[in-house]
């Protein structure tokens, strides 16, 4: 295993620990109705939580890896970001022909700093740089306004419309499906190097 640890201007994007302060700041975004409000589950509750952050421990020491469930942590709330309480998550699923599926979810207090675009940008610096990827897709519940304009602005395209991609407690939601290549991002704007040191 080669942890992901990636920085940006403000931001760090780490492995999950599987300590108490991770799991309740997991829980912070993952157990608020409004943070999961365009996500496919309902709010979960703690000891859930708990059991996402071993799975997502797990899943970062196998040899193959094919997801990355990561922390994000403010640079300016401690030293190390190793030791920074994390803000939001962040996720890269692996999926064929070189490709993975693009995630992140914030806690509330931090939306509207420009933080979600920092993520979409270390991700994707991350899987055109060093996970060699071709392809990243995004998908946005449709009335997710917030979400539509990060992908925009950071170059993903419109594909279309996903009828009835998920399910919550009020019934089926439909999805816009966006994604971007790596020969629409120009090769400066791509980070280059370890995975382990990132952007």
């Amino acid at each position: 295993m080669v942890p992901v640890r990636l920085t940006g201007a403000r931001l760090a994007i780490r492995e999950f620990h599987h300590t108490p302060e991770d799991v309740d700041a997991l829980h912070a975004v993952f157990g608020d109705p409004e943070a999961t409000r365009y996500l496919p589950f309902a709010p979960r509750d703690h000891e859930t939580c708990a059991d996402q952050v071993a799975q997502f421990v797990e899943e970062a020491e196998k040899e193959h890896r094919e997801v990355y469930r990561l922390a994000v942590t403010r640079l300016a709330d401690a030293d190390d970001p190793a030791r920074a309480v994390p803000v939001g998550n962040a996720a890269l699923g692996l999926v064929p022909h070189h490709a993975a599926q693009l995630g992140y979810a914030l806690r509330r207090d931090v939306w509207g700093l420009g933080y979600a675009g920092e993520v979409v940008g270390l991700l994707r610096d991350l899987a055109f740089g060093p996970l060699g990827l071709h392809r990243l897709e995004a998908r946005a519940d449709v009335d997710n306004a917030a979400s539509i304009r990060v992908l925009t602005r950071a170059g993903f395209r419109l594909e279309g419309r996903v009828r009835h991609d998920y399910r919550r407690h009020d019934g089926w939601r439909d999805a816009y499906q966006y994604a971007l290549l790596a020969d629409d991002v120009p090769a400066g704007d791509r980070a280059a190097g370890n995975p382990a040191q990132g952007g």
